[in-house]
């Protein structure tokens, strides 16, 4: 069943992002009781789909690693139907700051957005945000499909969250979110990756816990890696 939200979201806040050993991962679950709560829902599969141009403009523009970077995707909990609830997300980095705009919607709705056949939502800053983000950039399709099953953590009375992505994966066909949840994967077997989502600073007993468990803030796309993945893939067919 998926998640029910707010249809619409504006969220700001840092995003630290760790990759993980099966060990660590193990480490840091333990650590954690006492300090954070798993969710209500458990472990979630998520697939993300991403929207770029025809040459991957946004995604090669984010591998150079700039100040500032944006990106648009259509997420799902599960395998999605053609009206079950999915959320364009357009995401936006500058400074270490991230800030998301979230818009619950259906696929044909959002099919129609990208066509220019139709508004996603109804008119507001966010609707006109989004609305920008797809004239600006012309043509935009469906390019990588991101999949991975999370764990997330919240502090109670506390905006800290955490989430552990389990088996990230990716695939460059059946760009869609309603035929499988199946793809090749991205970190070597038993690695996760790792989310702390703050809205200030750290609290010093995470840092202690990273610290004791050797867990080094690191940078990582899982659209990145799957598009370098593909790439040298690309390069190794055609040598």
């Amino acid at each position: 069943m998926a998640k029910q939200e707010k249809p619409i979201v504006v969220m700001k806040r840092y995003e630290l992002k760790y990759v993980l050993s099966a060990e660590q991962t193990a480490f840091l679950r333990d650590r954690l009781v006492g300090h954070m709560e798993v969710d209500k829902y458990g472990m979630t599969s998520i697939a993300s789909l991403y929207y770029d141009t025809p040459d991957y403009l946004l995604i090669r523009r984010s591998l150079e690693k700039p100040a500032f970077k944006e990106k648009i995707r259509l997420r799902s909990y599960g395998l999605a139907t053609a009206d079950s609830p999915v959320f364009l997300e357009l995401k936006r980095k500058y400074d270490g700051i991230v800030y998301k705009r979230r818009v619950s919607s259906v696929i044909p709705a959002v099919d129609a957005f990208f066509d220019r056949k139709g508004q996603i939502c109804a008119d507001g800053q966010i609707a006109r945000e989004i609305s920008y983000f797809r004239d600006y950039y012309g043509t935009l399709v469906p390019t990588c499909l991101i999949i991975y099953d999370r764990v997330a953590y919240f502090q109670p009375d506390g905006d800290l969250r955490l989430t552990i992505d389990y088996n990230p994966r990716y695939r460059f066909s059946d760009l869609n979110l309603t035929t499988s949840m199946e793809g090749t994967g991205i970190l070597p077997e038993g690695s996760t990756i790792l989310e702390i989502k703050v809205q200030e600073a750290m609290p010093l007993w995470l840092t202690h816990i990273l610290d004791e468990g050797k867990i080094r803030k690191g940078s990582i796309s899982k659209y990145g890696e799957a598009y370098k993945a593909q790439a040298r893939r690309a390069v190794n067919n055609n040598g």
